[in-house]
């Protein structure tokens, strides 16, 4: 069954897990990696719910580990879709830890993933357009096609023949930067 357009709240979702020493590092902090992986799966159960089909990461934007979290923290993980394009979602994530014994909330991540909805040929399928009910949705809507566009430039700047390009005046514009130039 085909949904035309589905609200925000619809496939919000939350994850909460209890971080046990396995997920530890040697500094005794849960490692960024685990997290990451929570967050990419909480990720794909939002689009997915929005979507109704499987989708796939594309692509993960400013991940920030902004405070520790430790072994026995309830890490629970916040998911909306915050805009569709014709193919893409891109899920907004933020991430809080609780140490239930010290009564102490932590948010300790915030980040962007942009999943691509799959059809039953494994090839990009036409999502649900995205019900935007109040100010606050039709921001971070605004906020995702910012950040698509940037991403967009970054790439662009990024390019290898603008790199090459660069090369050619590396000793300018490298100059006060920590690097030596050996060749």
């Amino acid at each position: 069954m085909t949904i035309e357009a589905q609200s925000v709240r619809e496939s919000q979702t939350t994850i909460t897990e209890l971080m046990i020493p396995s997920y530890a590092n040697f500094g005794g902090k849960i490692h960024g990696g685990i997290l990451l992986s929570l967050m990419d799966k909480v990720a794909y159960v939002c689009a997915s719910k929005h979507a109704g089909t499987y989708c796939v990461t594309v692509s993960v934007e400013n991940v920030e580990f902004l405070q520790p979290v430790e072994v026995g923290d309830l890490v629970s993980l916040h998911a909306s879709v915050n805009y569709v394009g014709k193919t893409s979602l891109i899920i907004g994530i933020r991430v809080i830890a609780e140490n239930v014994k010290q009564r102490l909330v932590k948010h300790t991540n915030s980040s962007y993933f942009t999943m691509v909805a799959k059809g039953e040929d494994d090839q990009p399928t036409l999502v649900p357009k995205l019900i935007l009910e109040n100010n606050e949705e039709v921001k971070r809507f605004i906020e995702a096609m910012n950040l698509k566009k940037i991403r967009n430039q970054i790439k662009a700047a990024m390019d290898d023949r603008v790199s090459f390009e660069q090369v050619a005046s590396a000793n300018t514009l490298l100059k006060d930067e920590r690097c030596v130039i050996k060749f």
